[in-house]
């Protein structure tokens, strides 16, 4: 009897190369069209399910945002999230979880008055990159792909918060450039493919410049001039000529601090 496809000698497929092939099935579509919504090839898509090579941390939390049902878990757990870890973050998940998958989970929001509205409960598992943003002139790491950088850990936040999770990363703020919006130490999600000029106007945004590194700053445009304006008024603000070496690479979609 003939043998097609894998050789009869090989290795048994991994559960995850399986896994990543039977989410692409599910949600019809083409390696191409996954790789597109991840940041990766086609090419990387197909050494992933033929077991030739394992994704890597943020390439599971990709594929885990994008299943929406309980094989989320599978993915995250790859990455090195483990369900306590969103629990912890997310205490009334804790009560709760014992009789229900996460994607089943119903919440009932409280409030003042009687009102109760309930809602079904959706969570993103954002990357916490290795890597630190600061202002014009300060120290900060020099990384134009965010998708390179290690992963140092990871957040979970409600889906609405995230309207591309699969770009959606965390980075730390060094310095207090975006003082007192941001301050130094805090964490910033960020959207990675949200990176069109002239819809950013007044947001802030990651720019990055080849000997500059990755800044943290506010985005504005007068007229034909774009301009890198920070919150604090004792730094630089940066004129973006043209021909400047300046790239956006991300939109902040919000951020958190930790309380003194």
């Amino acid at each position: 009897m003939a043998i097609t496809g894998r050789k009869a000698n090989d290795s048994p497929l991994p559960s995850w190369a399986k896994a990543i092939r039977d989410l692409r099935l599910r949600l019809k579509l083409s390696q191409s069209a996954l790789g597109g919504r991840m940041g990766f090839s086609a090419m990387t898509i197909s050494r992933w399910e033929r077991g030739a090579q394992e994704p890597p941390s943020h390439g599971y939390i990709g594929l885990g945002n994008l299943s929406r049902d309980a094989t989320c878990w599978f993915f995250w757990e790859r990455a090195g999230l483990r369900s306590e870890d969103v629990l912890r973050v997310t205490p009334i998940l804790k009560r709760v979880t014992q009789t229900f998958a996460p994607h089943d989970i119903e919440i009932v929001t409280a409030g003042s008055g009687a009102q109760r509205v309930e809602e079904k409960l959706q969570l993103v598992a954002i990357p916490l990159l290795k890597v630190a943003v600061a202002g014009y002139g300060e120290r900060s790491d020099n990384l134009s792909l965010l998708t390179e950088a290690p992963v140092e850990d990871m957040i979970a936040a409600p889906k609405n918060w995230c309207p591309n999770p699969s770009f959606t990363s965390c980075l730390r703020v060094s310095g207090n450039s975006m003082a007192p919006l941001i301050q130094d130490g805090f964490v910033v999600a960020v959207d990675s493919s949200d990176t069109d000029v002239s819809k950013l106007h007044g947001k802030v945004v990651i720019a990055w410049h080849r000997d500059k590194g990755l800044t943290i700053s506010r985005f504005r445009r007068y007229d034909h001039t774009d301009v890198l304006q920070p919150e604090n008024n004792e730094y630089e603000a940066v004129t973006l000529s043209a021909g400047h070496s300046w790239k956006i690479v991300a939109r902040v979609l919000w951020w958190i601090g930790k309380a003194p």
